[in-house]
């Protein structure tokens, strides 16, 4: 079955020239250009989409407040943003929204097309990332208040149940299954972005540690599970 992608994009050229090259990869999109035709239909729509690819400038709206709004409700549905802003300060916000990547505009059709890919992949249940030994064969992982149970893609903090996105999921399994060893960000980019490293930089890594932080820590000001080790990485202190 072909996954099922949302396409949210106001400038009808480039929505043309976007839904045209995904459905030439395989892909179903279903194309719509503002924020009230995006929500009707995540609302229409069950089983939910596999992807949403979606611009931040919007007649009726921006792309982050509906990401933000799909996120509290509870939509995991993975996110990829279109902008044409390249600032440190958007990216970080998209993603601490709840994006799962972003692309600038103007952009090749193969960085894209390979990012959505890249994220797809992210989402599936294959491939938990390793370095010598991985988490796959392991029932869960314990780390004093944690039990991160692989194969259900669960965690546990103190006996409840906290909702990770598919690339939280796998930087802590990859930190748990290597404890205190020291990841630099090069490593951590190559196990979770493996096929497309050359569009990740480390303010991906950087984000994605402090929502984890945000989510596994009592003090995400004062980690003491996920520690970073100055001028190396990161390392888990289990």
């Amino acid at each position: 079955m072909n996954r099922h992608l949302l396409l949210v994009e106001d400038d009808a050229s480039l929505h043309r020239g976007i839904e045209f090259t995904l459905r030439q990869e395989g892909f179903d999109v279903t194309g719509v250009y503002n924020v009230a035709d995006a929500r009707s239909a995540v609302a229409g729509r069950a089983p939910a989409f596999d992807l949403i690819v979606l611009d931040v400038q919007l007649p009726d709206g921006n792309g982050f407040d509906f990401c933000a709004q799909l996120r509290a409700a509870g939509d995991a549905t993975p996110i990829v943003f279109l902008t044409a802003s390249d600032t440190e300060l958007d990216i970080v916000r998209g993603l601490d929204l709840g994006g799962d990547d972003y692309i600038t505009k103007p952009f090749r059709l193969r960085e894209f097309l390979s990012r959505i890919h890249a994220v797809l992949r992210r989402r599936g249940p294959t491939s938990s990332p390793s370095l010598s030994t991985t988490a796959a064969d392991e029932p869960a992982l314990t780390s004093g208040n944690l039990r991160l149970h692989v194969a259900e893609m669960r965690l546990l903090k103190d006996g409840s149940e906290v909702a990770l996105s598919v690339t939280e999921f796998r930087l802590l399994s990859l930190l748990m299954t290597h404890p205190r060893a020291v990841l630099s960000r090069e490593q951590i980019m190559q196990q979770l972005w493996q096929h497309d490293g050359a569009f990740i930089d480390d303010n991906t890594v950087a984000v994605n540690i402090r929502r984890l932080r945000e989510k596994i820590e009592d003090n995400p000001q004062q980690p003491q599970k996920i520690v970073t080790v100055r001028g190396a990485g990161y390392k888990w202190n289990g």
